[in-house]
């Protein structure tokens, strides 16, 4: 009894141990959304503003464009996959690697071939790991991403997009990130990024309907295109970028939450067991003592005969 007594103690210490880390942790990332939700609330408006200023040049000029002309038949596709580079965050990078793997195959069942950018050591793992071919990777800032990070991976985005199929360039550039809709829901979004939709593109800038002004474009609308092709990109990135960093503190803090409670709960349970050990070792002593005190009774009043 007593061996199973400090089984149960040992596991109680450890299982305390953990719960004070995880608890920590769901701390940490609760501090860290609060930075992550300003970030992206700060990064909006300029996205939007941009995605407004191409919407205006396509709708105001007849020129063709890989910002906004889609090609007749296309046959090469970018997917940019943002994933985490810690783990510890539930299901966070599964499901996002999950929607691209379901974007791949919807593109290649279009006929299109699929070259793969992912951001994040989860997803370069993922694909590692089963021997999958990977365009690019980035690691090392998710968790906190600045606009330089989005400018590196914006670079080969917008050469693939601006180079011609036939000398490995792409027709169409998606991205899949996980969206942050509030502490409690984080959804895996897939957005085709270029060719810009410009009615998915009025809906989002809210001009959806309405009569835009005349424009006059110097040097050329090709020229302003040209100019806002590469901040445009850039924005959404980076937009994509902080809305993946909320979702992962998010999805990390249920997590830690979730495990800390489990652990709470292994507390309980243990300490129960440990109760019921060290009652049953004392009514095995108390048995053994009043056993000793009859037997020693008995051999007295043998010996008094």
């Amino acid at each position: 009894m007593g061996a199973q007594l400090r089984v149960y103690k040992r596991r109680i210490k450890s299982v305390t141990a953990t719960k004070k880390i995880t608890k920590a942790m769901e701390m940490i990332a609760a501090s860290r959304i609060v930075k992550a939700q300003r970030k992206v609330a700060a990064s909006t408006p300029y996205a939007t503003e941009l995605t407004r200023a191409v919407t205006a040049v396509a709708t105001g000029s007849n020129t063709k464009h890989p910002l906004t002309t889609e090609t007749d038949n296309p046959t090469r596709a970018a997917v940019l996959l943002i994933t985490s580079d810690r783990g510890l965050a539930g299901g966070y990078s599964s499901n996002a690697i999950k929607a691209a793997d379901q974007l791949t195959e919807r593109l290649r069942g279009e006929g299109k071939e699929v070259d793969t950018y992912i951001v994040g050591r989860k997803g370069v793992a993922y694909y590692g790991f089963r021997e999958r071919k990977v365009a690019e990777s980035w690691t090392g800032f998710t968790d906190s991403p600045s606009y330089a990070d989005a400018k590196r991976v914006a670079a080969p985005l917008i050469e693939a997009v601006t180079t011609e199929t036939a000398e490995g360039g792409v027709d169409e550039l998606h991205i899949v990130f996980t969206e942050f809709v509030s502490m409690m829901t984080q959804t895996p979004t897939q957005n085709r990024m270029l060719p810009l939709s410009l009615e998915k593109a009025a809906e989002e800038t809210g001009t959806k309907g309405e009569i835009l002004p005349l424009f006059d474009f110097e040097p050329s609308a090709e020229d302003v295109l040209d100019a806002l092709l590469p901040r445009y990109v850039e924005s959404r990135v980076y937009n994509a970028l902080l809305q993946a960093a909320a979702s992962e503190h998010a999805a990390r803090r249920r997590a830690m939450k979730s495990a800390t409670d489990n652990a709470g709960d292994l507390i309980n349970s243990l300490s129960r067991l440990a109760n019921a050990a060290r009652q049953a070792e004392i009514t095995q002593e108390i048995s053994e003592i009043v056993g000793g005190a009859s037997a020693l009774a008995d051999a007295t009043a043998g010996s008094d005969k």
